[in-house]
């Protein structure tokens, strides 16, 4: 199947190659700002030299307006690459319709078809973009702010690696228990196109007889059953939220708890222990890490709809 589609990112291949290295050097200089406030703390203001302040002030503004221009050639990239393999993708599908016998237009039914060309093409778009986008760029979060957070203190870093288990499986539990769901409402939108479909060509016929009624309860009936799937899937993707919450504040006031002791047993002397500059960007590290796992769980979840339509 991979391969299969692999095939329409064809004319959109730099972009799609382009956008995991716009990413790469936008985390690079992410994970650099944190280290940069640990010295304009530590140094700048601790030290009382104005100085260094306004220097290292001016490499924090340079550095997050380098990201923001890393992240903004990664968005163009990513959305000219996404687009375009939507744009090959529909028109491979629809010149394949074009050579169907009269058995194969009859087992797939045009509002089948209809769907394929239109609901689920925007899926997989949509999953492709995450996939080069954000799916690249949460690992290399997770990698790089982890070793910064070790290269800053690792006792205190070990803290990180015991949430990231807590919120992997809940998120595993959560796209298990999801996805099938997802499945069920895709083919539900076929008979939702169809009833549609049969309204529309049919029309006359259904006001001749009188029938308005007997196809309004027929479309409700279908569209009630999809909002009632949607619903049970959101209510079970809305446990990423307070999953997340849950992981980012328990880190943070374990740093906090932690971190605090060390900084006074140290006497606020990085030499001997930790500075309040290195707490500050170990606390920033952890938004970092915890919010590329987050990221990464959304685009799973978009793996798990668009995977459905992909098939």
């Amino acid at each position: 199947m991979i391969k299969k589609l692999a095939r329409y990112i064809k004319g959109y291949k730099k972009e799609s190659i382009l956008t995991p290295i716009f990413v790469m050097l936008e985390v690079i200089m992410e994970v650099l700002i944190p280290f940069l406030m640990a010295d304009l703390i530590d140094k700048g203001i601790d030290g009382g030299n104005i100085p260094l302040i306004i220097k290292l002030g001016l490499a924090l503004l340079i550095g997050a307006f380098i990201s923001l221009f890393f992240g903004a050639l990664a968005g163009k990239t990513a959305a000219t690459a996404s687009a375009g393999f939507a744009k090959n993708l529909r028109k491979g599908m629809f010149y394949n319709i074009q050579d169907f016998s009269f058995s194969n237009v009859d087992k797939f039914s045009n509002s089948s078809l209809i769907t394929r060309l239109t609901t689920d093409v925007t899926n997989v778009q949509m999953s492709y973009q995450m996939i080069i986008r954000n799916a690249a760029r949460s690992p290399l979060m997770l990698i790089f702010a982890l070793t910064a957070a070790f290269g800053i203190s690792s006792k205190l870093s070990l803290i990180f690696l015991t949430m990231i288990p807590v919120l992997g499986i809940g998120l595993y539990l959560i796209i298990k228990n999801a996805f099938p769901i997802f499945e069920r409402v895709f083919k539900s939108y076929d008979n939702l196109n169809r009833i549609v479909q049969e309204n529309l060509s049919g029309i006359r016929v259904v006001k001749s007889f009188i029938r308005e009624e007997h196809e309004i309860d027929k479309f409700s009936k279908t569209s009630k059953e999809i909002s009632k799937d949607f619903i049970k899937a959101e209510k079970l993707l809305a446990f990423n939220m307070p999953l997340m919450q849950f992981s980012v504040y328990s880190c943070m006031l374990l740093l906090s708890w932690f971190g605090a002791r060390a900084v006074v047993a140290s006497g606020n002397n990085p030499a001997l222990g930790l500075s309040t500059g290195q707490l500050m960007s170990l606390i920033t590290y952890t938004m970092q890490i915890l919010m590329s796992l987050m990221m990464l769980s959304m685009v799973l979840v978009m793996i798990t709809i668009s995977k459905a339509s992909a098939r």
